[in-house]
């Protein structure tokens, strides 16, 4: 196995934008093989190409030949996409990009996963992100059902009346 420390977490750059839509193709299709795209393949690799890595604050991760093996894309408060490939999943990649949204974002963040990515859950839950709100995917491309997560640094969950939970 890889060690995850090896990888560079770096701002992504133009040039970037196929090796993170490949990894997004990648790693959707191992973990939700199930759920319809809304978009083809080229339809992903040109909204990477200019949308994605252009217009929002896009971070990928450089394996140690270079190529890009995780993607995590940040709008507002929006975790809006976090993937790894699927090689590369179970080495604190994912762990690292978390950090560094927390890091970008210390006032709070939310994002969608699909019902279905059960392990996508464990991970955010994992995390200190808390499930606040479940749909039936009426308001996704996908129509897929979804859950929003939450999550919301102590000082502010505490001043805002509510204390985190203690395992």
């Amino acid at each position: 196995m890889a060690d995850a420390n090896t990888v560079i977490i770096r701002r992504a750059e133009p040039a970037d934008a196929a090796g993170a839509a490949e990894v997004w193709l990648r790693s959707y299709a191992a973990a939700l093989p199930a759920v319809r795209r809304a978009h083809s393949d080229d339809e992903v690799r040109a909204w990477f190409r200019y949308v994605v890595v252009p217009e929002r604050e896009t971070w990928v991760a450089e394996g140690e030949d270079g190529t890009i093996v995780g993607v995590m894309v940040l709008q507002g408060g929006h975790l809006d996409q976090l993937y790894l490939a699927p090689e590369r999943r179970g080495e604190g990649l994912g762990d690292r990009f978390v950090a560094l949204a927390k890091e970008r974002r210390p006032e709070g963040l939310e994002l969608w996963t699909f019902q279905v990515n059960t392990p996508a859950h464990r991970f955010y839950e994992r995390h200190g992100f808390t499930a606040a709100e479940r749909t039936d995917g009426g308001g996704n491309e996908e129509r897929e059902p979804d859950v929003r997560y939450v999550w919301l640094p102590s000082k502010r969950v505490r001043s805002a009346g509510f204390e985190p939970a203690t395992s």
